[in-house]
């Protein structure tokens, strides 16, 4: 029974998380959070978040990250795949790719590369037939 216990305190952990990288601390290589995670510090490598990613405006990342939902404020060099809603505060400079399912971004963010939202859904197939069509001419 206790062993039962302490089990399911240990998955259930992982949404109620939250982890804090601080201002002035560098980590070198990936991390992956099960909860939320804020990053004020710098990180190289890639980040992987289950839940939130909130990234200070003094925030470096030289990496990709994928997250569920995320707010950036710093700096990221890398692509950024992001399930749910990516929000590119007046501070964000992202230099990378975007994919996520919709996008906020705040006046005076910056992203330097291609967007994609909504990639999983396919185009029609007129439009494909229509560009057969004309290919084919």
């Amino acid at each position: 029974m206790l062993g039962k216990k302490n089990r399911e305190t240990t998955e259930n952990l992982g949404t109620n998380l939250l982890n804090i990288i601080g201002a002035g601390t560098s980590v070198r290589g990936d991390i992956s959070s099960e909860g939320d995670l804020r990053v004020d510090g710098k990180i190289e490598g890639n980040v992987s978040v289950k839940q939130r990613l909130v990234l200070g405006k003094g925030a470096i990342i030289t990496g990709d990250l994928d997250a569920t939902n995320a707010i950036l404020s710093g700096v990221i060099q890398g692509n950024v795949k992001v399930k749910d809603t990516l929000l590119l505060k007046s501070s964000c400079i992202i230099d990378g790719d975007l994919k996520t399912n919709k996008l906020v971004i705040e006046s005076g963010a910056q992203f330097n590369g291609k967007c994609n939202m909504n990639s999983t859904e396919r185009a029609p197939e007129s439009n494909n037939s229509a560009k057969q069509t004309i290919k084919e001419k």
